[in-house]
């Protein structure tokens, strides 16, 4: 299959294949092949985080998967129990060591965990790690305006990525917006929406009409919006499928039809101004 698929670039002008495997819930045994079997359908970009415990996997599926390492795009986070300067820097190297990587193309921070009021200490860190070449490019997940704000306010450095749940029920337009006006990429966790945005009788009715999958009709949604997006299976079939949109188009009533989707309530995970698990 084809790993022909678009590139985005970032505002440090690194580039970022648009669509990746997810790893999230992906544990044990079942890891490598998942890698191999994407590596195999044409994804180059793996997503996984400290927290995920599987970057030793991961690690193992990238050393089998017979790609080149310059060839694969690899991301991984901090946890919120490992922010602050010096703790942020010893969870990479920690990363790396599992990962058995010298570097990863992108290092993000998992949460802003707020009430500590480490964030911006850690975004310094990972600015260091950048200049130290540990980590290609560095981003934030779940960041509100206000954080990123802070972010600009105390060092000059926006993040090249905002990875964000994002799905057609919870389309986040002014936080979108926001990165738009600051060249940061929107990257969508969940974006699928779990099984609720699947099973929504619009997505059904298109899918029907494309001749396609509800996920293929999300995914490319996704990717006409520009979003990077990282799907998560462990299933050959589906990852596959996940990957095969680049003859799909959805047309302007049906990116209107998916936009009317959003809801006030849409939110699946947790809050990011709230959220502050540790382990």
């Amino acid at each position: 299959m084809s790993t022909n698929q678009p590139m985005l670039t970032f505002h440090d002008g690194r580039r970022a294949p648009q669509l990746g495997l997810g790893t999230w819930q992906l544990t044990g045994e079942a890891v490598v092949p998942a890698i191999q079997a994407a590596v195999e359908t044409g994804y180059r970009s793996i997503d996984t985080a400290a927290i995920y415990g599987n970057e030793a996997e991961v690690g193992r599926g990238i050393a089998q998967c017979g790609i080149p390492r310059e060839d694969l795009f690899v991301t991984t986070k901090v946890w919120n129990d490992r922010h602050g300067h010096d703790s942020t820097k010893t969870a990479l190297q920690e990363s790396l060591d599992k990962l058995d990587l010298d570097y990863v193309d992108l290092y993000l921070i998992h949460w802003p965990v707020p009430r500590e009021k480490r964030y911006l200490e850690t975004w310094e860190a990972l600015i260091q790690l950048r200049d130290e070449g540990r980590a290609r490019s560095i981003g934030v997940c779940n960041f509100q305006l206000n954080h990123l704000q802070k972010l600009l306010d105390g060092t000059g450095v926006l993040p090249v990525v905002n990875q964000i749940e994002l799905h057609p029920h919870f389309q986040q337009a002014e936080l979108r917006a926001y990165h738009d006006d600051h060249d940061i990429r929107t990257e969508a966790w969940s974006p699928l929406g779990r099984t609720q945005a699947l099973q929504d009788p619009v997505i059904q009715e298109l899918a029907h009409q494309l001749q396609a999958t509800p996920a293929q009709v999300i995914l490319r949604w996704h990717i006409q919006m520009g979003h990077m997006v990282i799907p998560k299976s462990s299933n050959p079939e589906r990852i596959r499928e996940n990957f095969n949109l680049w003859s799909l188009h959805l047309n302007e009533a049906a990116m209107d039809r998916i936009a009317s989707l959003d809801r006030a309530d849409g939110r699946i995970g947790p809050d990011p101004d709230n959220f502050s698990l540790m382990k």
